[in-house]
Protein backbone atom coordinates (compact mmCIF):
# COMPACT_ATOMS: atom_id res chain seq x y z
CA UNK A 1 0.00 0.00 0.00
CA UNK A 2 1.33 3.60 -0.75
CA UNK A 3 2.43 5.33 1.84
CA UNK A 4 1.42 9.25 1.53
CA UNK A 5 1.71 12.46 3.32
CA UNK A 6 -0.93 15.48 2.96
CA UNK A 7 0.42 18.78 3.50
CA UNK A 8 -2.72 21.58 4.50
CA UNK A 9 -2.56 25.36 5.48
CA UNK A 10 -5.94 25.15 6.86
CA UNK A 11 -9.07 24.06 7.01
CA UNK A 12 -8.22 20.83 5.79
CA UNK A 13 -11.99 19.17 4.11
CA UNK A 14 -9.46 18.14 0.92
CA UNK A 15 -7.53 16.49 4.10
CA UNK A 16 -10.57 14.90 5.81
CA UNK A 17 -11.70 13.60 2.55
CA UNK A 18 -8.74 11.86 1.51
CA UNK A 19 -8.32 10.13 5.31
CA UNK A 20 -12.00 9.18 5.46
CA UNK A 21 -11.40 7.37 1.55
CA UNK A 22 -8.03 6.13 2.81
CA UNK A 23 -9.43 4.65 5.89
CA UNK A 24 -12.29 2.87 4.25
CA UNK A 25 -10.19 1.32 1.90
CA UNK A 26 -11.76 3.07 -0.88
CA UNK A 27 -8.33 4.78 -1.47
CA UNK A 28 -5.46 2.39 -1.58
CA UNK A 29 -3.20 4.09 0.16
CA UNK A 30 -2.39 4.88 3.71
CA UNK A 31 -2.36 8.91 5.05
CA UNK A 32 1.07 8.56 7.57
CA UNK A 33 1.60 12.26 8.46
CA UNK A 34 -0.24 15.12 7.86
CA UNK A 35 1.99 18.42 7.36
CA UNK A 36 1.12 22.28 8.00
CA UNK A 37 3.19 25.14 7.68
CA UNK A 38 0.35 26.79 9.83
CA UNK A 39 1.06 25.54 13.59
CA UNK A 40 -2.48 26.23 14.51
CA UNK A 41 -4.31 24.52 11.18
CA UNK A 42 -7.38 22.50 12.04
CA UNK A 43 -6.24 19.67 9.23
CA UNK A 44 -3.30 18.76 12.09
CA UNK A 45 -6.84 18.40 14.76
CA UNK A 46 -8.11 16.60 11.54
CA UNK A 47 -5.18 14.21 11.64
CA UNK A 48 -4.89 13.77 14.90
CA UNK A 49 -8.16 13.30 15.89
CA UNK A 50 -7.97 10.04 12.90
CA UNK A 51 -4.49 8.48 14.65
CA UNK A 52 -2.14 9.99 11.77
CA UNK A 53 1.01 11.53 13.04
CA UNK A 54 1.36 15.32 12.28
CA UNK A 55 4.60 17.63 11.82
CA UNK A 56 3.75 21.45 11.70
CA UNK A 57 6.70 24.43 11.54
CA UNK A 58 6.88 28.07 11.39
CA UNK A 59 8.65 29.38 7.92
CA UNK A 60 9.92 32.45 9.83
CA UNK A 61 11.67 29.81 12.83
CA UNK A 62 14.32 28.98 9.39
CA UNK A 63 16.74 31.24 7.60
CA UNK A 64 14.98 30.03 4.02
CA UNK A 65 12.89 27.39 2.26
CA UNK A 66 15.97 25.30 1.93
CA UNK A 67 16.70 24.40 5.64
CA UNK A 68 12.60 23.86 6.39
CA UNK A 69 12.14 21.98 3.08
CA UNK A 70 15.66 19.90 4.26
CA UNK A 71 14.14 19.02 7.23
CA UNK A 72 10.72 18.52 5.99
CA UNK A 73 12.58 16.09 3.58
CA UNK A 74 13.96 14.05 6.74
CA UNK A 75 10.56 14.19 8.33
CA UNK A 76 8.73 12.34 5.33
CA UNK A 77 11.97 9.90 4.91
CA UNK A 78 11.38 9.18 8.54
CA UNK A 79 7.99 8.34 7.76
CA UNK A 80 8.96 5.66 4.51
CA UNK A 81 6.46 8.54 2.30
CA UNK A 82 6.37 7.93 -1.08
CA UNK A 83 3.98 10.27 -2.38
CA UNK A 84 2.75 13.56 -1.35
CA UNK A 85 -0.94 14.95 -1.79
CA UNK A 86 -0.69 19.11 -1.14
CA UNK A 87 -4.45 19.29 -0.01
CA UNK A 88 -4.47 23.60 0.76
CA UNK A 89 -0.88 23.77 1.42
CA UNK A 90 -0.52 27.58 0.49
CA UNK A 91 3.33 27.44 -0.13
CA UNK A 92 5.57 27.34 -3.79
CA UNK A 93 6.99 24.13 -3.47
CA UNK A 94 10.77 24.42 -3.29
CA UNK A 95 13.90 22.65 -5.40
CA UNK A 96 14.89 20.64 -1.83
CA UNK A 97 10.79 19.02 -2.13
CA UNK A 98 10.80 18.38 -5.64
CA UNK A 99 14.11 16.80 -6.37
CA UNK A 100 13.59 14.59 -2.81
CA UNK A 101 9.98 13.67 -4.72
CA UNK A 102 10.35 14.09 -8.43
CA UNK A 103 7.00 13.55 -9.99
CA UNK A 104 5.28 12.30 -6.55
CA UNK A 105 3.77 15.13 -5.86
CA UNK A 106 0.48 16.23 -6.49
CA UNK A 107 -1.87 19.52 -5.99
CA UNK A 108 -5.54 20.64 -5.41
CA UNK A 109 -6.33 23.53 -7.48
CA UNK A 110 -10.03 25.25 -7.91
CA UNK A 111 -10.23 26.50 -11.43
CA UNK A 112 -10.01 25.13 -14.44
CA UNK A 113 -6.12 25.50 -15.20
CA UNK A 114 -4.41 27.86 -16.65
CA UNK A 115 -7.05 30.08 -15.96
CA UNK A 116 -6.79 31.44 -12.16
CA UNK A 117 -3.76 30.18 -11.07
CA UNK A 118 -2.51 31.27 -7.31
CA UNK A 119 -4.17 32.56 -4.61
CA UNK A 120 -8.33 33.05 -4.13
CA UNK A 121 -8.62 31.50 -7.66
CA UNK A 122 -12.60 30.90 -6.88
CA UNK A 123 -12.40 35.17 -6.33
CA UNK A 124 -10.64 35.55 -9.39
CA UNK A 125 -13.38 33.88 -11.26
CA UNK A 126 -15.82 35.28 -9.65
CA UNK A 127 -14.48 39.23 -10.37
CA UNK A 128 -14.02 37.67 -14.09
CA UNK A 129 -17.48 36.98 -14.64
CA UNK A 130 -16.91 33.50 -15.81
CA UNK A 131 -19.87 31.21 -16.29
CA UNK A 132 -17.78 28.10 -15.68
CA UNK A 133 -14.90 27.50 -13.55
CA UNK A 134 -14.02 24.08 -12.11
CA UNK A 135 -11.32 21.94 -10.34
CA UNK A 136 -7.71 20.82 -11.16
CA UNK A 137 -5.79 18.12 -10.12
CA UNK A 138 -2.10 18.49 -11.54
CA UNK A 139 1.61 17.27 -10.94
CA UNK A 140 3.68 19.85 -8.88
CA UNK A 141 6.76 21.36 -10.56
CA UNK A 142 8.50 24.29 -10.12
CA UNK A 143 6.12 27.03 -11.20
CA UNK A 144 2.59 28.39 -9.72
CA UNK A 145 0.15 25.63 -10.29
CA UNK A 146 1.47 24.77 -13.83
CA UNK A 147 2.73 21.32 -13.33
CA UNK A 148 0.99 18.44 -16.19
CA UNK A 149 -2.93 18.28 -15.57
CA UNK A 150 -4.40 14.68 -14.26
CA UNK A 151 -7.94 15.47 -14.14
CA UNK A 152 -10.41 17.80 -14.17
CA UNK A 153 -13.55 18.47 -13.99
CA UNK A 154 -16.20 21.47 -15.11
CA UNK A 155 -18.28 23.58 -12.31
CA UNK A 156 -20.85 25.92 -13.61
CA UNK A 157 -20.96 29.07 -11.89
CA UNK A 158 -24.68 30.25 -11.81
CA UNK A 159 -25.96 33.96 -11.78
CA UNK A 160 -27.00 34.49 -8.14
CA UNK A 161 -23.93 32.48 -7.13
CA UNK A 162 -21.63 34.25 -4.07
CA UNK A 163 -18.44 33.31 -3.02
CA UNK A 164 -19.67 31.04 -0.34
CA UNK A 165 -21.98 29.27 -2.52
CA UNK A 166 -19.47 28.63 -5.28
CA UNK A 167 -17.29 27.60 -3.01
CA UNK A 168 -19.59 24.93 -2.24
CA UNK A 169 -20.18 23.43 -5.02
CA UNK A 170 -16.47 23.62 -5.66
CA UNK A 171 -15.65 21.69 -2.67
CA UNK A 172 -18.19 18.94 -3.40
CA UNK A 173 -16.39 18.36 -6.44
CA UNK A 174 -13.07 18.53 -4.55
CA UNK A 175 -13.79 16.08 -1.78
CA UNK A 176 -14.67 13.56 -4.24
CA UNK A 177 -12.77 14.22 -7.55
CA UNK A 178 -9.38 14.54 -5.67
CA UNK A 179 -9.32 10.95 -3.67
CA UNK A 180 -10.45 9.06 -6.84
CA UNK A 181 -7.88 10.39 -8.95
CA UNK A 182 -5.47 10.01 -6.42
CA UNK A 183 -5.72 6.13 -6.25
CA UNK A 184 -5.72 5.78 -10.16
CA UNK A 185 -2.44 8.63 -9.67
CA UNK A 186 -0.55 6.23 -6.52
CA UNK A 187 -1.15 3.19 -9.01
CA UNK A 188 0.44 4.31 -11.76
CA UNK A 189 3.38 6.11 -10.08
CA UNK A 190 7.10 3.94 -10.46
CA UNK A 191 8.35 3.84 -7.00
CA UNK A 192 11.45 2.09 -8.23
CA UNK A 193 14.52 3.33 -5.92
CA UNK A 194 11.55 4.70 -3.29
CA UNK A 195 11.74 3.49 0.30
CA UNK A 196 9.09 1.41 1.01
CA UNK A 197 7.78 -0.74 3.86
Amino acid sequence: MRRIAVFASGNGTNAQAIIDQAKSGVLECEVVLVVSDKPNAFALTRAKNAGIDTFSFKPSDFKNKESYESELVQKLKEKNVQLIALAGYMRLIGPTLLQAFEGRIVNIHPSLLPQFPGLDAIGQAMNAGVRETGVTIHLVDSGMDTGPIIAQEKVLVDQDDTIETLTTKIQAVEHRLYPATLREWAESVELEGVMSK
